[in-house]
């Protein structure tokens, strides 16, 4: 009977999957036709129109008659940056009513961890490890935008980032592809859901392709060069996996990639996306990128422009106007076919008929959805929680019991703008509950001691210092908010040096000679160098800019409402000459060596010229991170122990299955991620010495044993070779069963 009814559900499916499959094939057959005859009835003009992307000022009043001219001559094709909805209907009901080819615009905006309710940054929310968490951020995010009259945002990043003096690391999803790519295709869910046409969920926007992450030196907008199979084995990888995933649009990048700026780039928006992946979204580009080939070199003027991004396959231009003033010209030229045009406009066409704009261009049911709402506020305060990485925990300082007398430090305590981080732009601070406000409502007034010590994280001044300490030397315990204001993180906002700016580190001194001990909860946009800092601290967590409900949920974190489950995303330098340091890096023919590492301070004066060790490594900061990708502590402790493999010679069409038994040899409930790492020991090229290959999390109580099972094809070993043949090639392997990146349980295996 079992069988039966198993074999009724297995046809039930196939069944639906081959109805579902036929019917989006002939919905594709019939966008496709809908869009030959808007096409055949369009001019140039109009055509050019479509791939314009035009600007407006958040804090518009009205709408210029200019611009609405504009609109009803068909010669925009988006709106980037209109937020109020009475003037967004109104350009809308232009375009819909008035225009000739009556064809609706998008509303674009940059709506990348909250729209009103703000979640952590997208690099706090990566240390969550929790992509149903993730997806729901994006979908409340959605829901908040879409009753505000926005149906498309420019997210999510999903640049490899290797380099925190990187500003823009804060948006990324970390440094390793394989968590990049899970939480891309999150965030796309989130933003779109399974239909962009329903109500409630807007367009996604992939970014910034390709390699802006790699910008030399960490400076923003800088050049990239790599070899290709760095680029197709790293940092392609996330951006591959969202657009097999659906996500309506792209948008190039800043910098160049091997000496051709992303934005005219044939190799990334053809080659790669258009040929080897069949991608039929549509490319943007990133603001004035276009026109920014000019002075990259790359481009004479804005008509040349114009001619090498068309010519590339970028669909449609961000703000700058080369192609509104040069893109008809060129067809009357023939540099440029009305053809290439028409395939331009096509890919805008068939993303606004499945986003369903032409059946609701005016925001069907948008008062459905409210702004900071109970589920948006409470998925905030998991979300930030959740996020929190503890670093370091002396003594089992933490959690906090709830009759200790605290001293609240620091000038991130209370400061509501800046926990809500980086690119935020429809947030509040007056929406925002701080750290200090949760802890005197945990601890109660009396038993909260409040002095920030410094003005902002930049202050220079000491004045503060002394009603700093005064306000310490009365408490139990001292909690230190240190880090960096948001402004100092984000696009353009490169960091030489990533330690605490200002006074932070020295009024930490001042405050260790009171004798008491100090809890650090970090907020920043980046990891930063601790160097002097943590020998001085008790505990660590750190919280990223974890947005609206910063203050409840590091209150819960703090008193041990909230077991800390977060796992660093990316690794964490000990120096900023270590950068750019991670996880998966190659080995040199001389690695790194406990054994014969050689310590500045360990070298005779005059010795004898020799190398040292003769391996690689920093003479004055070693070769290990602070703290490795992955890591991450908890209030309980976990044992990993059993491993098992099912099979250790493996063939191309077969599966890798591995296992171990994790326990929680601790006194408290918590949430651990196990992770699975694999390494190629003899490549063709040189491999990386460790790849993030699957992970899991569990709850486990105290005393509480799961077996973890891994199951992973053995074609995800594949990488792209010198050829750029995608190929898994026979050898030896191992593997490791893990809770970070330097740990774990060891085995080995061949492939044939």
């Amino acid at each position: 009977m079992k069988t039966l009814i198993a074999k009724q559900i297995l046809y039930s499916l196939v069944s639906f999957w081959i109805f579902s499959n036929s019917y989006s094939q002939e919905s594709n057959k019939l966008i496709e036709k809908k869009i030959d005859k808007i096409i055949k009835g369009m001019s140039i003009d109009k055509k050019i129109g479509q791939a314009c992307l035009k600007g407006t000022s958040s804090r518009s009043k009205g709408l210029s008659e200019e611009f609405k001219n504009e609109v009803r001559k068909g010669l925009v094709g988006s709106v980037l940056n209109l937020t109020e909805p009475s003037l967004v209907l109104e350009l809308q009901k232009i375009a819909v009513e008035e225009s000739p080819n009556h064809i609706p615009l998008l509303f674009g905006r940059d709506v990348i961890h909250g729209y009103k309710t703000i979640f952590p940054i997208p690099l706090g929310l990566a240390a969550s490890w929790n992509m149903e968490l993730v997806e729901k951020t994006s979908k409340i995010a959605a829901n908040e935008s879409y009753s505000k009259c926005i149906n498309w945002t420019f997210a999510p990043m999903v640049d490899i980032a290797r380099d925190a003096r990187w500003g823009r690391i804060a948006e990324s999803p970390g440094e390793d592809p394989l968590l990049a790519s899970r939480l891309g295709v999150a965030y796309v869910k989130g933003f779109q859901g399974s239909d962009p046409s329903v109500p409630g969920q807007i367009l996604a926007c992939v970014k910034h392709f390709a390699a802006y992450g790699a910008a030399e030196g960490g400076r923003d907008y800088n050049t990239v060069s790599m070899s290709e199979s760095l680029l197709r084995n790293i940092y392609l990888k996330p951006f591959e996996a969202a657009a097999k995933s659906g996500a309506a649009s792209f948008m190039t990048s800043f910098n160049d990639l091997n000496g051709v700026p992303a934005s005219g780039n044939n190799f990334l928006l053809k080659k790669i996306l258009r040929e080897e992946w069949k991608y039929d979204g549509f490319v943007v580009s990133d603001w004035n990128s276009v026109t920014e080939m000019i002075p990259h070199g790359y481009a004479a003027d804005e008509k040349d422009a114009a001619f090498k991004s068309a010519s590339a396959g970028l669909d449609m231009e961000m703000t700058s106007l080369s192609y509104a003033n040069h893109l008809k010209t060129l067809i009357a030229e023939n540099i440029i076919s009305e053809k290439q045009l028409d395939e331009m406009v096509r890919n805008i066409l068939r993303i606004k008929f499945r986003a369903g704009v032409f059946e609701n261009p005016y925001f069907k049911d948008r008062e459905k959805f409210s702004l900071l709402n109970a589920d948006a506020l409470q998925t905030s305060r998991t979300a930030a929680s959740k996020s929190c990485v503890l670093l370091k925990n002396e003594n089992q300082i933490l959690p906090l019991k709830s009759n200790q007398k605290i001293a609240v430090i620091g000038p991130l305590a209370d400061a509501p703008r800046e926990q809500l981080g980086t690119w935020i732009f429809d947030g509040k601070k007056e929406d925002s509950q701080t750290p200090l406000k949760a802890l005197q409502n945990s601890f109660g007034e009396n038993n909260v001691f409040y002095a920030p010590g410094l003005s902002h994280s930049r202050s220079l001044s000491e004045e503060g210092f002394s009603a700093a300490i005064k306000e310490a030397e009365k408490a139990d315990v001292i909690l230190f908010f240190a880090g960096e204001e948001a402004i100092l993180s984000g696009e353009a906002h490169s960091r030489a040096n990533i330690n605490l700016p200002g006074l932070q580190e020295k009024l930490i001194g001042e405050l260790q000679k009171t004798g008491k001990p100090i809890v650090v909860v970090l907020m920043a946009g980046r990891p930063i160098t601790l160097g002097a800092v943590l020998p001085k601290v008790n505990a660590l967590i750190m919280a990223w800019h974890p947005g609206t409900m910063a203050g409840p949920a590091i209150s819960d974190v703090l008193l041990g409402v909230v077991n800390p489950s977060g796992k660093l995303p990316v690794t964490w330098p000990k120096e900023v000459g270590q950068i750019p340091i991670y996880y998966n890096h190659p080995n040199t023919g001389r690695p790194a060596d406990p054994k014969t590492f050689v310590a500045i301070q360990d070298i005779p004066i005059e010795a004898w010229q020799s190398s040292l060790g003769n391996n690689s490594h920093y003479l004055d900061a070693g070769y290990e991170p602070q703290f490795p990708f992955g890591f991450g502590l908890s209030y309980t402790t976990f044992s990993y122990d059993n491993l098992k493999i099912e099979k250790k010679t493996l063939k191309n069409d077969e599966k890798l299955t591995v296992s171990a038994v994790i326990t929680n040899t601790g006194n408290s409930t918590g949430t651990e991620t196990v992770q699975l790492y694999v390494r190629d020991m003899v490549g063709s090229i040189v491999r990386p010495i460790r790849e993030l290959k699957d992970f899991q999390q569990i709850e486990l109580k105290p005393q509480e044993s799961k077996t973890i099972e891994f199951s992973i094809p053995v074609s995800e070993l594949a990488f792209y070779n010198d050829r750029m043949e995608l190929k898994v090639e026979p050898g030896d392997f191992k593997f490791w069963i893990a809770s970070n990146a330097e740990n774990g349980l060891e085995g080995n295996f061949k492939v044939e």
